[in-house]
């Protein structure tokens, strides 16, 4: 049997590796138009801000090494340029610019994305770069070497943009990331986002929110992007706003496509066409949460996805079940983590959705070092399901995210948190663990021990008297703002003081992160007032607040 695997990188070469541990004898030859055929394009910023020294740490496998471990034919700057299905062949394309055919008795395409380029005037300056491969990135790395840039403008504030922003600041650029929407990294909401934006601009990186670039001009001093609403310098603009399937050459094969040029796959990996599968960011998933299709490039679904199509070739049974978008992201010394859906999907599917906000620390707070993380889930109110999970801190977040997507993974509700045994010792955790703790959280609303609201609510409450508000700080931390309208009981004098709130209306309680409110609301509940606590507290709402008047 013979294989052709249209594409390397992770979905190709996971396939490829794993089609030879399952059949010794196949013929297994991989198609790769660049000049790497496995590499970690996820380690490319760090390797332009010199973090990763070495570019062949980048290098995963080579021919030769494909070849002596695997015995697989690798052929570098071979570009598959058409796909005959009738006939069972591809046309390569070679870099001296001569084409052929090969065979195949079966195909796996894996062609992966591309960056999105705008169409947009002076997009084509020799001063403007995109991040795809190791070149991509020498050449990035070459100009500043040599071209010696003082600033940099980033277009688009995802995954890509907000490492790049970070690895050039690390360079010694001076950056500015413009980003069309009103926060950065997309999977997050825009309330998750804010402390990432206030962190990011305390490093010097300059946030240009709710704008686009609309054209590019070089000038003598070197290049200006014009933006929808204002103009600003730089020395180097690169696009990062986002990727689309690499598939072109496709389109005529008769493999369907869907209007944004992903493959149709089942959950086999298979196409429409016989013996023709498709794995990686060329193709369209179902989302785990909400089973619409979606596009979701990631490296570890491709993997995945690339073992699944090998296991199918070599006649095992094996299915992908959607991808769920589990991600991490390191912004200097930030960790921001995401897995499920947002609010933003939730919405658009039509979930009735409940969430839950914490602050905890990432360690017993007596033990040196403790630094508070802020999370969030969304969970279905009626099923209690775990639908989604943010979390923006440092030291910590990335193991309590993996927790989240295990559990979502495996259908877990939000309450099932409560009851989970994570590993605890005073350097890394507190006997209550701040995943047990959302899962407290989401059933003391579940079970009604306490209503909550939430920081987009707090300013149309009402103020003329018909329900109560009450901020249970100290007195210092009121001192260092207040929300209007909120008259101040310190919690811990709220039994001696209670008379002073009115019977009969409801009381809207805040604290700075929603736990002493949340004491506030069982010592209200237990003297016979209706209560709700601000998800969140002052703290997410002041941030969020001030991000809002910033943008507008």
């Amino acid at each position: 049997m013979k294989t052709v695997i249209v594409g390397g990188v992770a979905g190709g070469a996971s396939a490829a590796a794993r089609l030879r541990r399952l059949d010794e004898h196949a013929e297994i030859i991989i198609f790769e138009r660049g000049e790497y055929v496995s590499f970690a394009n996820c380690g490319l910023p760090y390797y332009i801000g010199g973090i990763i020294e070495d570019r062949e740490d980048l290098t995963l496998q080579t021919p030769e090494s494909f070849k002596a471990r695997f015995n697989i034919d690798v052929r570098l700057q071979s570009e598959v340029v058409a796909i005959d299905t009738a006939a069972k062949t591809v046309t390569v394309k070679t870099a001296a610019g001569e084409t052929y055919t090969e065979s195949y008795d079966k195909l796996i395409l894996a062609p992966g994305a591309k960056p999105v380029v705008p169409n947009i005037p002076g997009v084509d300056s020799a001063l403007v770069f995109t991040l795809r491969n190791i070149p991509d990135s020498q050449k990035i790395k070459d100009y500043i070497k040599v071209g010696k840039p003082k600033s940099a403008a980033i277009v688009g504030g995802g995954y890509i943009g907000v490492e790049l922003a970070e690895n050039l600041a690390l360079a010694g650029l001076h950056v500015t990331v413009v980003e069309l929407s009103d926060h950065l990294i997309a999977p997050l909401d825009f309330e998750m986002a804010v402390d990432v934006h206030n962190y990011i601009r305390s490093k010097g990186i300059k946030l240009i929110l709710n704008n686009g670039v609309s054209a590019i001009e070089e000038t003598d001093e070197g290049i200006t992007a014009v933006l929808q609403n204002g103009k600003i310098k730089a020395d180097m603009v690169i696009m990062a706003v986002g990727v689309r399937p690499d598939t072109e050459f496709v389109r005529a094969s008769g493999i369907e496509t869907n209007s944004r040029g992903q493959i149709i796959v089942d959950e086999r990996m298979r196409t429409n066409v016989p013996d023709v599968w498709a794995v990686g960011d060329a193709v369209e998933v179902v989302d785990f949460v909400t089973g619409a299709p979606s596009f979701i490039p990631l490296a570890g679904p491709a993997n995945r996805q690339g073992r699944i199509a090998a296991d199918n070739i070599a006649g095992i049974d094996s299915t992908y079940d959607g991808t769920q978008g589990s991600a991490v992201l390191k912004i200097f010394d930030m960790t921001v983590a995401t897995s499920g859906i947002n609010e933003r999907t939730a919405q658009a599917a039509g979930i009735d959705y409940d969430k839950t906000y914490i602050y905890s620390a990432s360690h017993a707070t007596y033990y040196p070092g403790a630094m508070n993380m802020s999370i969030k889930a969304i969970w279905d109110k009626k099923t209690h399901k775990l639908l989604g999970a943010q979390i923006v801190g440092s030291e910590g977040v990335d193991k309590r995210m993996d927790v989240l997507a295990t559990a979502m993974r495996l259908g877990a509700k939000i309450t099932d948190l409560t009851k989970l045994e994570l590993c605890y010792a005073p350097p890394y955790g507190s006997a209550k663990d701040p995943v047990n703790m959302l899962g407290f959280v989401a059933e003391n609303v579940i079970t009604g021990k306490t209503g909550q609201f939430f920081w987009d609510e707090v300013d149309s409450l009402p103020r003329d008297g018909s329900v109560t508000l009450l901020d249970v700080r100290t007195a210092a931390e009121v001192r260092r703002g207040k929300i209007e309208g909120f008259m101040h009981i310190p919690l811990d004098s709220l039994r001696e003081r209670i008379d002073e709130i009115p019977k009969g209306k409801p009381v809207y309680v805040h604290c700075h992160s929603g736990l002493r409110s949340y004491i506030a609301c069982r010592i209200l509940a237990g003297h016979g007032f209706e209560c709700y606590n601000l998800a969140g507290g002052w703290r997410l709402y002041a941030a969020a607040i001030k991000e809002k008047g910033m943008l507008s």
